[in-house]
């Protein structure tokens, strides 16, 4: 993939079962590249494991140094997933409550309750959500 047209990320094999690669790699948040990251200490960085199915897990072992890449498409519905529609059922029943002339604790219950149902129902689809994204790997 071209560089402009996917999210890549390094990181290292830490197992293989099957057609799965998993891969380690290291999540920084946008300070943890900062110069003075360390005296500030607000930069968090977090380590996940990405399984990777593949045609040829022959071809890596563990502790290989790989990249794993993913379509920039992708990743920006996945965030639109995760964090925008939640943020619009919030506000859509906050708005539908003070219309109905509910007061702000029911608003609050009543919007919670929706978003808890959002990402239930995020977690019941989440093998047909998982389908439709596709990790790459390539070794460096």
């Amino acid at each position: 993939m071209k560089g402009g047209d996917s999210i890549d990320h390094i990181g290292r094999v830490s197992g293989i079962d099957g057609n799965s690669v998993f891969v380690r790699i290291t999540s920084q948040s946008a300070c943890g590249t900062c110069a003075a990251r360390k005296a500030c200490g607000m930069s968090e960085s977090a380590e996940k494991v990405i399984e990777v199915v593949t045609s040829s897990p022959e071809r890596y072992s563990t502790g290989d140094e790989v990249v794993v890449s993913v379509r920039r498409r992708v990743g920006i519905t996945a965030v639109a997933i995760a964090y925008l529609a939640p943020l619009v059922v919030l506000l859509c029943i906050i708005a539908g409550a003070d219309t109905l002339g509910l007061s702000d604790g029911w608003a609050a219950a009543l919007s919670l309750g929706g978003v808890g149902i959002y990402y239930f129902l995020l977690w019941a689809f989440r093998e047909r959500i998982s389908n439709r994204v596709n990790f790459i790997i390539h070794k460096i």
